[in-house]
């Protein structure tokens, strides 16, 4: 025999780890299992001991109605118990069977059908002394319930149960054993004889009951073992003679188990085994595993009053754990109405989740929180660095897909984690979207566990000849374990509350989303018409604007010589107003032309479209004297007559804001990482900071229209021309030094989160 490290042979552990049960084709050899096929109950299979039991070789039963092996008189009352669709009315049914002349074997026959649709009888000898009558039965589980409820607290709850089950199985050991999250158990109350080591509080790996066992816990809900050391029975013939396939006997009472777990139970001293499983919510919350250093027979009455006791215990377990999380569900409940209401009130959700008194670090006991939402970071806490979220978000969008993660040992399973583990060894995450996350983190807390014997060396693999196969530790002593990179472990009502908090707050994005696009619908639908009236309007002005002009010439041509000075100064004041009026409406037809649409984007010159304006501007630079300077300019992806109205706009403003000196001018231009900056810096009268965003509202104006000539539009066609771009115009400016207008062009000509006609909402736009 040869040991072999299970780390050399993976690929055939997890088939040895997890055998199939449905395949196993021996018995317990205390008991007779025969095969027969319905109608007629002809014998297919039979155990192979049935020459010891019932005098008769297995192959002399094959082939044989049931009618045969036991009295007319019996076979009736099956005929009638079998036409009921639950077997249980008719399990277990005591029957005699001659060995020889008066001799006979009593047993306690029970009856199940298998999967593959074969009626599985199993005869186990009857153990009359130990039949427990109805009235009996009652009484000892009342007894046994009265003092349960009696008693308040979970733990000594536990306990009792096991004393219970103790006193009424007599098995030397009794424990109760609690599964975790990870399938790990650990034991949680025991009773036992004062002899054997005790196990209370140590944990047992998830592989001492592999998945395949405990599916069979959940259909089987008592499982026994007489004799753990006795040699299986096989069946006669092994296959079943229909099928060619081993019988299903997962349902089997009598079904051998495998021989790791005789092992198993060999190397911590159990002759005899008695296993109650206890369901919560179809899942298997753990087990009462009865154990006895010798063999013992447990009979079928016995093992269905502890099924009984079982599911009432749980049902108690189950309703003293809601009582205990009762109030914290209700603390989560009352932090989860805050929450909604406090997003209903807000501006935007993410303030409604981290300004509100209770807030998202108490809806799951979180010490850290992160929201991330439209590409930025809100956090709350202690949290791993932005750097760091972002290359966990993009993880997690790789990795997982389901409504909400979590975890209580993060660094396992992502490795980055190891040098946050002081903020974020736990990670609880609910996606709003592909791109969108709520984060929630608890920090690294070293933890001592105790373990029944190495859990790193749970089995060994050993190789006999050409079998190999997985024997199990030899020691259950206790094994201390320093766990690190483990936060608290997330509770079921925590993951709870924030998967309702997840539909709360797709619904109010939604919400919020659709009223933003009803107002966009609004605003676009208003822009338009406005934009068709300020056309129509200042089209249809012009004509009449044009006649007077004309006529008021035309009057001040034929009449020069006789209108008296006041004449002319009103035709003067005429010519003036209409002249301000022809600006005006030359503003407004442009401002109403900007928009996004408009744009025809191409690789633009901008020192082309700056020579454009400077042109337009030459003869105002000449009676200013200006001087005017610039950066080389780079080519943009922009409209190029947009630009040089830009241009023209900013340079004109600077003339004429000009102060005691000629005006000078530069215009410069940065690359940034992602757009270009450009400034128009003077050396004008300067402007009040208090005014600086004031001055790109349209037809607001800082001086009178004496003071300074204008429509008080052309910085409100500057910032709409800028935003049409996707880009950005502001000022820096101080009172009699001058001003500086600074605006950025996206490099690539995109920048959504600046176009123009969207509202400003923290929903899609935080700053």
């Amino acid at each position: 025999m040869t040991d072999i490290t299970l780390e050399a042979q993976p690929s055939s552990l997890i088939s040895l780890k997890q055998p199939s049960i449905h395949r196993l084709t021996q018995i317990q050899p205390h008991g007779i299992l025969i095969v027969l096929q319905e109608p007629d109950l002809t014998v297919l299979q039979v155990s192979g001991n049935t020459n010891s039991a019932l005098q008769i070789a297995p192959s002399n039963l094959l082939g044989k109605a049931i009618d045969e092996i036991f009295d007319s008189f019996q076979v009736e009352r099956f005929r009638e118990g079998l036409a009921a669709d639950n077997l249980d009315f008719i399990n277990p049914t005591r029957v005699w069977i001659r060995k020889r002349g008066d001799d006979y074997a009593v047993f306690d026959a029970v009856f199940h059908r298998s999967a593959d649709g074969f009626l599985v009888l199993e005869l186990e000898p009857a153990l009359a002394q130990e039949n427990i009558p109805f009235l009996s039965f009652y009484h000892l589980a009342k007894a046994s319930i009265n003092q349960l409820q009696a008693t308040a607290n979970l733990q000594d709850f536990c306990q009792i149960i096991v004393q219970e089950v103790r006193k009424v199985t007599g098995f030397d050991r009794v424990m109760l054993y609690k599964f975790d999250g990870d399938g790990h158990g650990e034991v949680v109350a025991e009773e036992k004889i004062e002899e054997l080591e005790p196990y209370f509080g140590l944990h047992f790996p998830e592989s001492d009951i592999p998945q395949p066992a405990r599916k069979m816990f959940v259909s089987n809900w008592i499982r026994v073992i007489p004799d753990a050391h006795a040699e299986p029975v096989s069946l006669y013939p092994a296959h079943n003679p229909v099928t060619q396939q081993p019988t299903d006997l997962t349902l089997s009472i009598l079904r051998s188990p495998y021989a790791c777990h005789t092992e198993y139970l060999h190397n911590m001293g159990v002759g005899a085994s008695l296993t109650i499983s206890l369901m919560k919510d179809q899942k298997l919350w753990g087990l009462i595993a009865c154990h006895h250093r010798t063999p013992k027979a447990v009979s079928y009455e016995l093992r269905k009053a502890c099924e009984f006791l079982g599911r009432v215990i749980f049902a108690e377990i189950s309703t003293r754990e809601e009582a205990a999380d009762y109030h914290y569900r209700m603390h989560l409940a009352r932090v989860h109405s805050a929450l909604i209401e406090s997003m209903s009130e807000a501006e935007n959700f993410i303030d409604g989740l981290i300004q509100s008194e209770l807030n998202l670090l108490d809806l799951a006991d979180a010490k850290g929180a992160a929201i991330c939402f439209g590409g930025r970071w809100t956090t709350i806490g202690q949290t791993p660095s932005e750097e760091e979220l972002n290359y966990l978000v993009q993880w997690l969008a790789k990795n997982v897909d389901d409504e909400v993660f979590y975890t209580s040992e993060l660094p396992a399973i992502y490795s980055d984690a190891e040098r946050f583990k002081h903020v974020a060894s736990g990670l609880l995450a609910i996606p709003i979207s592909k791109r969108s996350y709520v984060l929630w983190f608890r920090p690294e807390v070293i933890q001592t566990v105790n373990w029944g014997g190495d859990p790193n060396h749970a089995y060994e693999l050993q190789e006999v000849g050409n079998e190999r196969r997985l024997c199990p530790r030899k020691s259950f002593e206790l094994w201390k374990e320093t766990v690190r990179l483990n936060s608290l472990p997330w509770k079921p009502v925590e993951i709870q509350a924030t998967l309702e908090l997840r539909k709360a707050i797709v619904n109010i994005v939604l919400r919020q989303a659709e009223e933003l696009a009803l107002l966009a619908q609004d605003l676009e639908r208003s822009n338009a018409e406005l934009k068709k009236f300020a056309y129509v309007a200042s089209h249809d002005l012009q004509e009449p604007l044009n006649q007077v002009a004309n006529y008021v010439q035309l009057l001040e041509m034929r009449y020069h010589d006789s209108l008296d000075q006041d004449a002319t100064d009103f035709i003067d004041f005429a010519v003036e107003g209409v002249s301000l009026m022809q600006t005006l409406i030359d503003d407004v037809l442009v401002y109403s032309k900007v928009d996004l649409k408009g744009i025809e984007w191409q690789l633009t010159d901008a020192e082309t479209a700056l020579n454009h304006a400077l042109s337009n501007l030459r003869g105002r630079i000449a009676e200013t004297g200006t001087q005017i300077t610039f950066d080389p300019m780079p080519q943009i992806v922009a409209d190029g007559t947009q630009l040089m109205q830009l241009f023209q706009n900013l340079i004109g403003n600077a003339i004429k804001f000009k102060g005691n000196q000629p005006p000078h001018i530069h215009i410069g231009v940065q690359r940034q990482e992602d757009a270009w900056l450009f400034s128009v810096r003077d050396n004008g009268i300067g402007i009040e900071p208090q005014f600086n965003d004031r001055i790109f509202v349209i037809f607001q104006r800082l001086h009178t229209r004496d003071e300074y000539p204008g429509s008080g539009m052309g910085l409100a066609i500057c910032k709409k021309i800028v935003e049409c771009h996707r880009g950005r115009i502001w000022v820096e400016s101080e009172i009699g030094h001058g001003a500086t207008f600074h605006f950025t062009i996206p490099v690539g000509g995109r920048d959504p989160s600046h176009a123009i006609g969207q509202k400003k909402n923290y929903l899609f736009n935080r700053r």
